[in-house]
């Protein structure tokens, strides 16, 4: 019989029963819901709700479940619906009475609730070990290639120069935000609803204040109808993860670009590489690109969850059974691509010639040509323009502007003299942008070290 079945008079219909059930999915909750309940019933003892004997079963048979569940001794049954049911019943089994006063001033409404919170406080901190990790990677990277120049990108074109030192550091900063965002997501879902019973808490003089520190929150819920409707918490994991997820999905955009042989600026480890059933020849970037499909299914847990909540009138309802899935599935996913994107980014190989030869076209030093007439007094406008005659000519003659001579530069413009040449030079291109963010190698130095200083600051 369901521990619900009181007014009852007809067995729950099989089809309705596995429909309803939730345990196949919620039962990765059992740590958190017997933490839980240790929690309310050391509590309820606290209160004189329930004898101090009955707390010390109720306690001791929790942590048997526990053992037992761990030594996968435990079968948990369809019957009992989700993670709660079962695990009470099977305490009932265990040590008779004392077992059924557990539920006491609690409903399953606040139960889910809090068990939830604790999971995500317990995998919040794991996804951000994991964006450290990476972050450790990229600034180990960035400074074997601090010199590294390559071409920058707007709209796919060849832009202006830069290094790979300097790539490496905007998807750290990228890779930063998501784990202040995470931090601020653990920060504002650190309150306990337990407490909050179905929906106006109860009778019973309970002591929300000691169950919250008990299970390690800041404090309790201020609303009861909140606490047990409240999944904000959860879009907002979704949401942050969603964005971290994007910044993978553009930095795996980029690698499979740059291990293409149109590109060939880096060759990926074989270790994290796979060949082709068909082409003998093939190397392909796997890893990047399952990162970049992964993406779209964490979108959609946000959505998923977004979707169910526009609708729902205070205060629980069945549908919020359906968040469960979606958050662990997008924790999973996030945390099964992270380890294994830092280390095929630690493991790729940077082909530092091919980055410098396609910084050598592209004319990407013509900016630099036409601050090279400011600098000479000509507004910035006219040496626009004059630039651009240039590059057409380049383009006609099958030249770049490094090929050049002096009459050609001076035959649109007397400004020019042989200083130009060093003024459109590669490394003074990139070392010349000094200004704080910029490509120069001092300035990069200083990015890599606020990362550095970021992490450390995380690892104590």
């Amino acid at each position: 019989m369901k521990l619900w079945a009181g007014r009852f008079q007809k067995e729950t219909d099989t089809l309705v029963n596995d429909f309803n059930s939730s345990i196949q999915f919620d039962a990765r909750l059992y740590k958190q819901d017997i933490a839980g309940s240790i929690a309310h019933a050391q509590m309820l003892g606290k209160q004189g709700i329930i004898e101090g004997h009955e707390v010390e079963e109720i306690v001791a048979g929790l942590k048997a479940i526990l053992e037992d569940i761990e030594a996968d001794k435990v079968e948990f049954s369809v019957d009992n619906e989700d993670i709660h049911m079962n695990i009470e019943t099977l305490l009932t089994q265990r040590i008779g009475d004392a077992g059924k006063r557990l539920h006491t001033a609690r409903s399953r409404n606040d139960q889910v609730a809090v068990d939830t919170r604790l999971y995500v406080k317990q995998e919040i901190p794991v996804i951000i070990g994991q964006i450290l990790e990476l972050e450790n990677v990229l600034v180990e990277r960035a400074k074997e290639h601090l010199d590294t120049v390559m071409p920058g990108y707007t709209h796919l074109q060849r832009a202006q120069p830069t290094t790979f030192a300097h790539y490496m550091m905007a998807y750290a900063n990228m890779f930063k935000r998501d784990v202040t965002r995470l931090e601020d997501c653990l920060e504002r879902l650190d309150e306990c609803p337990l407490g909050a019973g179905a929906l106006a808490t109860t009778t019973y003089p309970v002591d929300r204040f000691q169950t919250a520190k008990a299970l390690g929150f800041a404090k309790p819920t201020d609303n009861s109808m909140d606490s047990v409707s409240d999944r904000d918490y959860a879009i907002e994991l979704l949401s942050d993860l969603s964005l971290l997820m994007m910044h993978l999905s553009r930095f795996s955009e980029e690698i499979i670009l740059w291990c293409s042989w149109e590109f060939k600026f880096v060759d990926l480890d074989d270790a994290y590489s796979t060949g082709s059933s068909i082409m003998p020849q093939k190397k392909n970037p796997d890893v990047a690109e399952l990162v970049r499909g992964k993406t779209g299914r964490v979108y959609g847990s946000l959505i998923t969850l977004l979707t169910m909540m526009k609708g729902l009138p205070l205060a629980y309802n069945k549908d919020m059974q359906e968040d469960k899935e979606a958050l662990f599935d997008a924790i999973d996913t996030v945390e099964e691509c992270l380890p294994v994107f830092a280390a095929m980014v630690n493991t790729l190989s940077v082909r530092r010639h091919n980055m410098e030869r396609a910084a050598a076209g592209g004319f990407i030093n013509a900016t630099d040509c036409a601050d090279y007439l400011v600098k000479k007094g000509m507004p910035f406008r006219e040496a626009y323009m004059i630039v651009g005659r240039l590059v057409n000519l380049c383009i006609k003659n099958h030249e770049t502007l490094d090929t050049l001579t002096l009459r050609d530069f001076r035959a649109i413009s007397e400004l020019f003299d042989e200083g130009v040449y060093e003024a459109m030079s590669l490394k003074n291109c990139v070392n010349g942008r000094k200004v704080y963010g910029g490509p120069a190698r001092e300035s990069v130095q200083k990015q890599i070290s606020l990362i550095e200083e970021f992490v450390a600051a995380r690892k104590k």
